[in-house]
């Protein structure tokens, strides 16, 4: 296992020799250009996953017509003016010894006029996609042989780009998955009515690739094996599918999941289990002679054990690359301690493409969509820093100053490192956030970093080292709102409970029901705790991302945690609380402990003494405000840089 023996084996497909079995699968990423051209932004991304050692790698999807679209900065690859930029990324991919593979794409329904110039979405019957809900049109059957005639000639246009092949798009919700979908497909001519009819349109697909780019060109299918949704395929027929794919010319077979209805499954966290795929796919690849790809939270371990028992031929790490680009090397170079981890929070690599931000990263690795613009050379002139916190913000910023050369001191108060993002990986299914502290550690000690424990960085700290510059990353405390009775001795914060300080009794309020409190319910329920929470907003856990909010909702509701919303908290009593809502005054009382989740405000205590001993005062993360982590992590990278 230590050598990774079979994810280092080559394999070939029609004499293309991919040199191991670690793939990057297509995720959108929206690092293209807004006209839908090849950005150098985009490039750098896919240079560094080639660089870093990945044998195989599917570049994001392209839209075969401009009704395809599923996000703003997709690729537009229906007529031949973006080739010479597809030419440009296969060329740098080729350039650092991995081979690659275009996804060819179209939304569907799952899209809207936003993305499509306005237009109408299309599908193949007028049923809305449940997340997008705009109402499409549905595609005539003389319509449906000019898309075919489409996803053809963009894969001869992959062909000419100097692509190895394509990744025929048939998976997640999509047009071709919505074609093969009973849940989406409802249609009466030759189209659908029958598995038959619905299977028509990806095999036509197939053959007109074929047709068009001929022998010497790998044809690969992404197909989600269950749809998780009502009337949705499910694994019994994806073996079938599986098998007339593979019939009609398809090479490879990218096993996923889902559609946008069921997201959850596919950007997936700790709810669901490494490698939860990996039996189904096992299964597909037993029903055909052709390689399949698997996916799902897989680890290089469980990776290397799935090739060894025949359950796939490669392995799939998404998110996992954007965590890492170097993750190849640092496996076959038993460097697995420096692998930077995925941990599934899905804040900026999904958050993002949702959000505003639009463009993808990561909180780990905050670089993922800046591999070009970020500059790590040493400096000429190295300083004494002083980093005092070791929260996620300032092991970023320790850890990236030191690897450019500055002498760093790094200073945490408490006895452990992490500061409250250690307490984030207490609650279920969030046990991956301590790989990623272990991860910074690690790299502080690799580049040199002056570790201290149990310091308190005071007057007499700073008079000693006098550091050239100080960066303060001294997080949050709790907030406190000016309610009657909130200063109680008895009240619990949620580091008292996270960090296994109290044993809290039966009966539990949880006054706030943000991520942090939310998440203290789940881990109280899950020790039987009966745990109400209290929320001014609508709902709770609005600041939980998407996909791990759907598996935490699940849970809170089958162990009966409690909600009370749209209330406001008037007074607290040593057992519970006065509080409003919709206008009317209840009382919640016999509550064994109350926990205050109400919120958390900057803690910086050391900027101004700071300032009177070092040039450099930098203040960053919750100790500049409190927020998200990957916020803290950004800041951290931008301030080692800066330095």
């Amino acid at each position: 296992m230590e050598h990774f023996t079979h994810l280092f084996s080559p394999y070939s497909i029609r004499d293309v020799e991919i040199k191991n079995r670690l793939v990057v699968p297509s995720m959108g990423t929206n690092l293209g250009n807004a006209d839908g051209t090849v950005s150098q932004r985009l490039i750098d991304y896919y240079t560094a996953r080639a660089k870093g050692g990945f044998g195989l790698i599917v570049v994001e999807g392209v839209a075969v017509n401009p009704t395809g679209m599923c996000i703003p900065h997709e690729g537009h690859f229906w007529d031949d003016a973006n080739i010479p930029g597809m030419k440009r990324l296969a060329d740098a991919i080729h350039a650092n010894g991995a081979k690659t593979i275009l996804q060819i794409h179209h939304a569907g329904r799952q899209t809207h006029p936003g993305n499509i110039n306005g237009q109408q979405p299309i599908a193949p019957s007028r049923i809305a996609c449940p997340v997008d809900n705009t109402l499409p049109r549905e595609i005539p059957t003389e319509e449906v042989y000019q898309i075919i005639e489409d996803f053809g000639d963009a894969a001869l246009r992959a062909k000419k780009a100097g692509f190895d092949g394509v990744d025929i798009h048939g998976a997640h919700g999509y047009l071709i998955s919505q074609f093969m979908s009973g849940h989406a497909n409802k249609r009466i001519d030759e189209f659908g009515g029958t598995f038959e009819g619905r299977m028509k349109f990806p095999l036509e697909i197939v053959k007109n690739v074929r047709q068009k780019c001929g022998n010497d060109f790998i044809i690969g299918f992404r197909l989600s094996y269950d749809e998780k949704i009502p009337g949705g395929r499910t694994l019994e027929e994806s073996l079938v599918v599986s098998h007339l794919l593979e019939e009609a010319g398809v090479d490879l077979l990218d096993i996923s999941i889902m559609t946008y209805a069921s997201t959850e499954y596919m950007s997936a966290n700790g709810a669901l289990p490494n490698g939860y795929n990996q039996f189904a796919t096992e299964k597909i690849r037993q029903s055909v002679n052709i390689p399949v790809i698997a996916v799902g939270r897989i680890t290089g371990a469980m990776g290397e054990d799935m090739l060894r028992t025949g359950k796939a031929d490669f392995i799939a790490v998404g998110r996992g690359s954007m965590a890492d680009p170097e993750l190849p090397n640092k496996l076959k170079e038993g460097r697995l301690d420096e692998i930077s981890p995925c941990i599934s929070c899905t804040q900026s690599c999904l958050g993002y493409i949702l959000s505003d931000r639009i463009y993808a990263s990561c909180l780990v690795n905050p670089v993922t969509g800046h591999e070009g613009e970020y500059d790590f050379t040493p400096v000429a002139e190295p300083k004494k820093v002083l980093v005092v916190g070791s929260g996620p913000a300032g092991l970023m910023a320790a850890k990236t100053a030191a690897q450019r050369g500055h002498q760093v001191i790094l200073c945490e108060k408490e006895d452990v490192f992490g500061g409250q993002f250690r307490l984030a990986a207490v609650p279920p299914t969030k046990h991956d956030i301590a790989g990623a502290i272990r991860y910074y550690v690690t790299m502080c000690k690799k580049y040199g970093v002056d570790l201290r424990l149990n310091t308190q960085a005071d007057e007499a700290l700073l008079k000693e080292l006098k550091p050239d510059a100080v960066v303060l990353a001294t997080g949050s405390t709790p907030a406190y709102p000016p309610i009657e009775g909130i200063h109680n001795d008895k009240f619990l914060s949620v580091a008292d409970v996270l960090d296994g300080r109290v044993l809290p009794g039966q009966k539990i309020l949880i006054a706030g029901g943000g991520m942090s409190g939310v998440e203290t319910a789940d881990f109280l329920s899950e020790h039987f705790r009966s745990c109400t929470v209290i929320e001014m907003r609508s709902d709770i856990a609005l600041d939980e991302e998407y996909t791990p909010r759907v598996f935490l909702m699940k849970r809170l509701a089958d162990k009966q945690v409690q909600s009370i919303t749209n209330a406001r908290i008037t007074r607290f009593y040593d057992d519970g609380i006065d509080y409003e809502q919709n206008g009317q005054s209840y009382s919640a009382r016999g509550f064994d402990n109350i926990i205050l989740a109400m919120g958390m405000k900057a803690y910086n205590p050391l900027e101004t003494l700071a300032r009177k001993y070092a040039k450099e005062v930098y203040v960053i993360g919750d100790a500049k405000q409190a927020g998200p982590a990957n916020k803290a992590t950004e800041e951290g990278l931008a301030i080692g840089l800066k330095l």
